[in-house]
């Protein structure tokens, strides 16, 4: 986690209303202008570009300083590709997520083939710090081969209906993306997400926790860490 200190130099809102406004844009399926409507209904007179230069400025700072789950040797990678179309043109937007749905890593590639697949894997073993207990993707024989190549003593198991899980975890994205009526360019629906996952894995409890009272503490906690993230004194 990132713990250098930010600056809200020469912002003339004070730092609790800049971090709530990029928290309700990531968290919720809002649309510049409805944050900016959420902000008047609470006196806060903001518009949507400078909420937009808000989330393009800190949100990334922000989800760089949120702690990320530590690996585990039994942790399990689902890995999926999903299309994106962005200026009419096809993207794949490959991810990578563990046994519990927690987003590991994603990443916006032209090409769904095996150099994509390779690309991926290397990322996600420099960041995680280790191989897993095993890998599971869908048929695609990308990923078989870029194994081979990266980590070939880990079990892969290629089956669609064991792939739910990556595949599931597209949906929140794809609202998103309709919310926002696409992304203009593969630069920002790649810093998009990068935001958008970290809060969700901080603020969607794992499946573990079903309880409300145990739910409740989870985002209480999560909305905590994020304020801690951000700087701004709970």
């Amino acid at each position: 986690m990132n713990t250098s200190q930010i600056s809200y130099k020469r912002h003339r809102f004070p730092p609790e209303i800049i971090a709530h406004a990029v928290w309700l844009y990531y968290r919720f399926p809002l649309s510049l202008r409805h944050v900016e409507e959420m902000r008047l209904e609470r006196g806060i007179v903001v518009s949507y570009e400078t909420i937009r230069r808000w989330e393009k400025k800190f949100g990334l700072d922000y989800a760089r300083r949120l702690r990320r789950k530590q690996p585990s040797r039994n942790d399990i990678w689902h890995l999926d590709e999903v299309a994106i179309t962005i200026a009419g043109k096809k993207h794949w937007l490959w991810r990578a997520v563990n046994q519990d749905g927690y987003v590991l890593d994603e990443i916006v590639q032209t090409r769904r083939n095996t150099k994509a697949a390779k690309r991926l894997l290397t990322r996600l073993l420099k960041k995680q710090g280790q191989v897993p207990k095993r890998m599971i993707t869908d048929k695609l024989g990308s990923y078989g081969a870029a194994r081979r190549q990266v980590m070939m003593d880990i079990e892969h198991r290629s089956h669609k209906g064991l792939n739910n899980r990556a595949e599931n975890s597209h949906v929140p994205l794809r609202k998103r993306e309709r919310m926002m009526q696409g992304f203009r360019s593969p630069g920002s629906l790649q810093s998009f997400v990068s935001t958008f996952s970290a809060v969700r894995n901080l603020f969607v409890p794992p499946r573990s926790k079903r309880s409300a009272f145990q739910i409740h503490l989870h985002r209480l906690n999560a909305m905590a860490q994020w304020k801690a993230a951000a700087g701004v004194i709970a």
